[in-house]
């Protein structure tokens, strides 16, 4: 076994996991642990990462090589910072490299030098706007967001998913972010990347990226689109 990579994901979440598993490939595994979780209220999201020292406590029985917080929201919900807190909390409690989606989400924005993003998600107009302001205050410029106002992420089909990025995108932005950990992307990042002409980063390839190069792996992944090639 060549790496053993930690999550912690949202009780309700069923998509991080399997995506994340078919970007390891061969000889790396993926390890998770879940905090309670079954609706998005600011509460319940802020709530969560309280328990995330405690999820990361657990993980590390296993010896995993690096942890992430795997809630995008969760990240986000505190404005900037909140998300480098968090990897510092992960850090403190195991000994063991911590890192968020969302760290990995603005790292990966910033390797394509891209400043004008347009936003895709499931969420619900106030997490949306939670986002933008989050995205605005670490230095992007969003063009458009656009939200399908439900809590049933992992229902959404593939297909609809495109529908709504090729909706919000716009000529000018220079990077395409879909967020949300639960939301499945894995099967139309290359196809949209040909489409759209430019880069798309989504919080599973992003939180993938992410792990992977803090324990030394620079391959790229199947269907993980540029950020792993050129990255």
């Amino acid at each position: 076994m060549r790496y053993k990579l930690g999550i912690i994901v949202p009780s309700w979440n069923t998509m991080m996991e399997y995506e994340a598993q078919r970007m390891a490939g061969n000889g790396t595994s993926i390890h998770s642990m879940r905090i309670p979780h079954t609706a998005d209220t600011e509460e319940n999201v802020i709530w969560m990462g309280t328990q995330v020292p405690a999820a990361a406590k657990l993980l590390a029985h296993a010896k995993v090589d690096v942890i992430c917080y795997g809630c995008t929201g969760g990240g986000f919900i505190k404005g900037p910072g909140y998300d480098q807190q968090l990897t510092e909390e992960i850090k403190e409690a195991t000994g063991i490299t911590g890192t968020t989606t969302i760290v990995g989400v603005i790292d990966a924005l910033r390797c394509f030098d891209a400043k004008r993003l347009c936003v895709a998600s499931p969420y619900e107009p106030w997490l949306n706007e939670r986002l933008r302001d989050f995205l605005t205050q670490s230095g992007f410029e969003v063009l458009a967001i656009k939200g399908l106002g439900t809590q049933a992420h992992s229902s959404v089909k593939s297909e609809d998913v495109e529908a709504l990025v090729m909706s919000v995108d716009r000529p000018d932005a220079q990077a395409i972010f879909i967020s949300c950990t639960n939301f499945g992307t894995l099967d139309i990042i290359e196809s949209l990347e040909k489409k759209l002409g430019k880069p798309v980063v989504t919080s599973n390839s992003a939180s993938m990226w992410k792990m992977m190069r803090l324990v030394g792996d620079e391959s790229a992944v199947p269907g993980g689109g540029r950020l792993f090639r050129e990255h």
